[in-house]
């Protein structure tokens, strides 16, 4: 039973240390969308999204009303657009980005995800007909979000999706240069990437997914900072324990909102993905938890460690508030929308290296990190390429999210807003992996695939 307690501490966490419901994010399958006439299937697919959707943002409002709950983000996952596009070519498949475009903007979500391929064991047409409009797509819309996944622990890694995919990340942020390479932002490239994911730019709906379902992420760095800080000479052992007691609070909270979502909209709910996805805000930082479990800054040696005991603390927490947590759920480390990785990364203190070993231990991988706008596009590969390598051997989802600043190099910054927020460039390795990256082919699964 709810106790006076309980209702003022939830208060506190709101008011006072930034916990909200990050996203509520539909799921709407589109299959029963393909036509061989992409006019008639734009029809389709504008028409499902729109009725479906049409009431997600005031319940959304609501809801927020009723309880006092900041709900941050409503937003729209659909199927990979590949799976359509199959008898398209690239030009006119992006047909469909604006038709997505259209939809979003008209039911009033924020994002919408989807306009994605899975290419991890090989390329159908549609699959390159996605991937190679993406930069256009991305260019010519405001809402959409894509992604794209070339590994898993059980095919392996499609080496040349991870060629193109460098050449692609390139392209896009060329063409949304006058946006400060915005473009690159709404890109993701994935290994291992999950059919449930609620969180932009990664979100598509699977093909395991319902017509129709409701995912809720969760969000509150604050309020485990907060925790830690009020329990100050806590050893280790004692330390995890507070932190999975707090997530199992935050995710109390998204069970209830997400229930309730879905019952009002008339759709199952999905999952809660418990992701500690921090802000800009003053207060809502990972980084920050970092350092209150005792590092002087993030990215000083005990950073990996301490990220891995609060990755873990925070799924086992989930686990036990809900029968029903799934995405990605741990904790984000994206550069340029966490205040503290800002800081370390000014002061030297986190190296684009750093970074990628603490993505073995986190929930996904290297994201929104700027790069110079130099950087060949061979370089940005193999940044893929090694990141897809932690997740196949990891069994884990890893992605990378990488902006080349077009016009800008080390020791500038580029400045998105709102809640994508400001990165500083990070210097990268400029030796040549060229010859690696274009023997192309297809690397083979690791033996961890074998489990059947």
């Amino acid at each position: 039973m709810t106790n006076s307690r309980d209702i003022l501490e939830t208060i506190r966490m709101i008011q006072d240390e930034n916990l909200d419901i990050r996203t509520i994010t539909m799921g709407i399958s589109l299959l029963d969308c393909a036509d061989a006439d992409i006019t008639k299937s734009c029809e389709k697919i504008y028409d499902k999204i729109t009725f479906l959707a049409q009431n997600l943002v005031q319940t959304g409002e609501n809801i927020s009303n009723k309880y006092g709950i900041p709900i941050i983000n409503k937003r729209i996952a659909v199927t990979p657009i590949a799976l359509l596009a199959g008898l398209h070519t690239a030009s006119d498949t992006v047909q469909f980005a604006k038709t997505l475009d259209r939809a979003a903007k008209n039911v009033g979500v924020n994002f919408i995800g989807g306009y994605s391929a899975l290419v991890q064991k090989g390329f159908t047409t549609g699959d390159l007909s996605v991937i190679y409009s993406i930069p256009q797509a991305l260019a010519e819309t405001d809402c959409v979000c894509s992604s794209v996944n070339i590994g898993s622990t059980q095919a392996g890694v499609n080496l040349n999706a991870v060629d193109i995919m460098g050449q692609i990340i390139r392209k896009v942020a060329e063409l949304t240069q006058a946006e400060n390479c915005s473009g690159a932002a709404k890109l993701v490239t994935f290994c291992n990437a999950v059919e449930d994911n609620p969180f932009m730019a990664g979100a598509f709906h699977g093909v395991g997914e319902p017509d129709c379902v409701l995912n809720v992420g969760v969000s509150g760095p604050g309020v485990v900072r907060s925790a830690i800080k009020r329990s100050r000479d806590l050893d280790i052992t004692d330390l995890a324990e507070l932190i999975k007691r707090t997530a199992f609070k935050i995710t109390r909270m998204g069970q209830l909102v997400g229930t309730e979502a879905a019952q009002n909209l008339g759709v199952p709910f999905g999952i809660v993905d418990l992701s500690l996805a921090p802000t800009n805000a003053a207060n809502d930082s990972v980084a920050h938890i970092l350092e209150e479990m005792g590092l002087e800054i993030c990215g000083c040696h005990g950073t990996t460690m301490a990220l891995a005991i609060l990755n873990d603390a925070i799924k086992k927490g989930g686990i036990m508030a809900s029968s029903k947590v799934g995405g990605l759920s741990g904790a984000f480390i994206p550069v340029s929308e966490d205040e503290g990785m800002i800081n370390a990364v000014e002061k030297g203190a986190l190296s684009l290296e750093k970074l990628e070993a603490m993505t073995a231990v986190c929930s996904v991988g290297l994201d929104m990190v700027v790069v110079p706008g130099d950087t060949p596009a061979e370089v940005i590969s193999a940044i893929i390429a090694d990141e897809a390598a932690i997740g196949m051997i990891n069994n884990k989802t890893t992605a990378t999210r990488i902006i080349p600043a077009i016009g800008k190099t080390v020791g500038e910054h580029l400045i998105f807003g709102g809640l994508l927020g400001k990165a500083p460039i990070m210097p990268v390795n400029q030796y040549s992996p060229l010859k690696f990256i274009k023997r192309g082919g297809q690397i083979p699964a690791p033996l961890q695939s074998l489990k059947n």
